[in-house]
């Protein structure tokens, strides 16, 4: 949530009396009532009250936004009354005077300037300069960008300025209502052999988040990347070592802050539609975020730790699903001796910097060797992945504070040092899987040629194929070659890539016949596996209809499982309704208009999509239950018409079948029904409540997960449910909707959603009643119940816990936490 979230309401006094120029000069004064505006109007400079505080402060904000306040001057002091003064002081110092004159801040300039003056840039900068020199921007007196509050601004600078000590990080208001230094502080740690970037809890000294090391692109594991947006910008040199970002689309604002809780945010707003913040990132947004979670040697992924291979719990009557930080010992203890190894662990969170030692020059190779020279060496890794990466990192003692990634640009390669006995068994393993693998082909050539088909895909040509142990139905699909595949996505180049999952990468392709094709790739670090490959070949293959995604054929050669689906030219929902997802979308200038999707647009994709539900629950021959419903598997064609897509989890349904049962949850957080997430019960009426939550998301435009009302910690469905029952409905609707909504259709469609996401399964309506309600405006709608998950922000963990955009389905875990992306 933007900083609204945090500051409920501000009282600004300057409402209509901004002086009229950015700058404040020798003989100038600024009292209550009265603003420095920066000269294209975008921040404001001037005295505040914070929600219900009888204090106020000077301060900077956004002004189109007079919540978001980036910057407090007198945080320690704060005046009690409304009688303070901003104005200089006789030896030059900008100021800030009490009722009784006395300074409450000052500039504290290293000397005296002749003529100082103060100007607002529109950078959100307040400087001061001596406007009897000729100096230039970098020569300013003063300047709050080297006195950040808790908020980071594009182009201010984190970190430490080595020729004068000087240090800038953020630091947390104490609450909602009070600017005061609080409890939390963010910024660079350059205290190890390289950077990163950290929160730390002031009072205990401890480290509630962090990311990796400055890898030479980013840090690891931050998903703060260079995007269509903004762009992170790392220093270190003789003079600062420091952090930054840019914006470079100007169509945008964005600003990272830390709020009270330790929370870091990157909060985005299109300055040009909306004064309405939206998250982009936010840390710690899941267990795995929390600093040292999973303890030593372990690596955690979304919500659940394991120990390294060839590492087993210290205490294994401790380790429970939530507690792990007892942490992991060897299985086998390392004696250096010949022919120990190391285990490859890709995609992580390097561990922290504890015990290293740093070798910029070497390569990965050599600082292998050197790593079993050492026979303390615990781990080792390239400190750069630029140029195919170089230097050399290396570990000595426990791992701390490690996790993998779904995400293909977030993390590293760490080498992980293994006894020859626990990486023969490694291998082992590795070999079984194999064999498995080999034996399933068998079966599948067996298939094919019992039907006396080629031994492999030939593109055009339909196949009876038999996939795996399924027997009951041979499948017509047309099947393709490797070869052709590779030639369409130009070797399935990053370039083509258009998304991934937790089965693997999609890429856009192109036939030689110029048809534009969607190829999903099964990744071989997937955790989904064939199961799901057959899944979605079987159901996809016999279900047909407009709403549904349309499956053109498959590839199995070798090692290789891939679908080939009708390529969406608009990609999903999600960049349609979500403004962070819009930013890395790019259409041609004449669709810039339609990202803003008309409600009568919006209203035809909520009837497809349920259309297409209600086909999957009841009309086609197979009763489906689709167990993954949610924007980015909404894809869009050409003209905007919705389809359902990603059958690799959806279960078929017998007719008399009502409910069923699995110990394997799997799904999204923010989408699964509660009954499925706590008890693995699942049926028609999970998808239900997946539906209904899309469509308060249309509407909203807003994420179920990451979403919490400012007061109350509701999340979309509660705030949407209370503000129902208030007869207030319509303030849910995203506001670029309000020049071309439907009064009574939107009602209508609100009332339905929440309908759909009640708490328990049997008072949720079925799909054939669900679009009946949204299309027959005679119908009587009934009362709808508390939503699931009322009073929960669609976490188990209550520490801030929410979404960094759409992750990727998750495989199998316990009941007990539900897995989630």
């Amino acid at each position: 949530m933007a900083k609204i979230t945090f500051y409920i309401f501000i009282n600004v006094f300057a409402i209509g009396l901004s002086l009229a120029a950015d700058i404040l000069g020798i003989n100038q004064s600024i009292s209550h009532g009265e603003t420095l505006v920066s000269s294209d109007l975008i921040f404001e400079l001037g005295f505040f009250t914070p929600g219900n505080s009888s204090m106020s402060y000077l301060g900077i904000w956004y002004k189109f936004s007079p919540q978001t306040v980036v910057w407090v001057a007198n945080r320690n002091s704060p005046l009690a009354n409304h009688s303070g003064v901003l104005k200089f002081s006789t030896v030059g110092n900008l100021v800030v005077l009490n009722h009784s004159n006395g300074v409450v801040w000052s500039s504290k300039l290293p000397r005296v300037p002749a003529n100082p003056i103060a100007q607002l840039l529109d950078s959100g900068n307040l400087v001061l300069r001596d406007n009897s020199s000729s100096s230039s921007d970098e020569a300013y007196l003063w300047q709050s960008f080297d006195y950040p509050s808790d908020t980071l601004l594009a182009g201010m600078k984190l970190g430490l300025n080595l020729k004068t000590g000087h240090e800038r990080r953020l630091t947390a208001w104490r609450s909602m209502e009070d600017p005061s230094p609080g409890n939390y502080v963010s910024g660079l740690n350059y205290s190890q052999v390289l950077p990163q970037y950290e929160v730390v809890q002031a009072d205990v000294h401890s480290i509630k988040y962090r990311t990796g090391e400055w890898n030479g692109v980013h840090f690891v594991g931050d998903s703060f990347t260079p995007n269509r947006v903004t762009v992170p910008m790392f220093v270190c040199n003789e003079t600062e070592i420091s952090f930054m970002f840019e914006v470079r689309n100007s169509q945008f604002f964005s600003i990272m802050t830390l709020n009270y809780t330790g929370v870091l945010q990157v909060l985005l707003v299109n300055r040009s539609r909306s004064a309405t913040w939206s998250a982009m990132y936010k840390f710690p947004s899941d267990l795995c975020d929390s600093y040292g979670t999973c303890g030593a040697n372990a690596i955690c992924n979304i919500s659940s730790c394991k120990c390294v291979k060839g590492f087993m719990p210290k205490s294994p009557d401790e380790w429970t699903v939530l507690n792990f930080s007892s942490g992991c010992k060897r299985t086998i203890p390392t004696n250096c001796s010949k022919g120990e190894g190391f285990l490859e662990i890709k995609n992580v969170k390097l561990p922290d910097l504890l015990e290293v030692t740093l070798n910029q020059s070497m390569s990965l190779k050599q600082c292998k060797v050197e790593c079993l020279k050492n026979c303390s060496c615990a781990a080792y890794a390239n400190s750069d992945i630029r140029g195919g990466g170089r230097g050399c990192l290396m570990w000595f003692g426990d791992l701390i504070d490690m996790r993998v990634f779904e995400e293909q640009n977030y993390g590293q390669t760490l080498f992980i040092r293994l006894s020859v006995s626990e990486l023969d068994a490694v291998h082992n393993r590795t070999r079984s899987k194999i064999i498995i693998v080999a034996v399933v082909s068998c079966l599948i050539i067996s298939g094919l040629l019992s039907v006396g088909t080629a031994l492999w895909c030939l593109k055009h040509r339909k196949r009876r194929i038999r996939i795996g142990e399924i027997t009951k139905e041979d499948i017509d699909l047309p099947l393709y070659e490797r070869a052709a595949l590779v030639s369409a996505t130009n070797n399935f180049s990053d370039e083509n890539m258009i998304g991934a999952g937790g089965f693997g990468p999609v890429y856009k392709g192109k036939l030689q016949t110029g048809q534009l094709v969607a190829v999903k790739r099964l990744s071989k670090s997937s955790k989904q596996g064939l199961e799901e490959f057959k899944n979605e070949v079987l159901l996809i293959a016999r279900l047909q209809h407009r709403n549904l995604v349309g499956l053109l054929g498959c590839c199995i050669e070798g090692e290789e499982r891939i679908l080939i689906y009708e390529y969406m030219d608009k990609k999903s929902l999600n960049y349609f309704i979500f403004e962070i997802d819009r930013v890395n979308f790019e259409p041609s200038t004449d669709q810039e208009q339609s990202l803003l999707l008309t409600w009568q647009k919006r209203f035809d994709i909520i009837v497809g999509i349920a259309r297409g539900l209600l086909y999957l629950h009841h009309d086609s021959k197979l009763q489906v239950i689709h167990r993954d419903l949610k924007t980015s598997n909404i894809l869009l064609d050409g003209d905007l018409n919705p389809k359902i897509s990603d059958f690799g989890l959806a279960r078929i349904f017998g007719a008399s079948e009502k409910e069923a049962r699995t110990k394997r949850i799997i799904g999204t957080y923010g989408y699964m029904a509660p009954e499925y997430a706590f008890d693995g019960k699942f049926s028609l009426k999970s998808d239900i409540y997946s539906f209904g939550v899309l469509l308060l998301e249309i509407i909203s435009g807003k994420r179920n997960r990451g979403f919490s009302h400012p007061s109350h910690h509701h999340n979309l469905l509660g705030h949407a449910w209370l503000l129902w029952g208030g007869d207030r409905a319509l303030e849910i609707m995203d506001e670029c909707l309000h020049s071309s909504f439907n009064k009574t259709q939107v009602e209508r469609c609100i009332q339905v959603g929440l309908l759909c996401v009640q708490k328990f399964p049997e008072d949720r309506p079925a799909m054939s009643s669900a679009i009946g309600m949204i299309l027959n405006y005679g119908w009587v709608l009934p009362k709808p119940k508390e939503p699931g998950y009322f009073m929960e922000r669609n976490s188990v963990y209550s520490d801030g816990a929410s979404s960094k955009g759409d992750s990727h389905t998750q495989n199998a875990i316990t009941l007990t936490i539900p897995e989630g992306r």
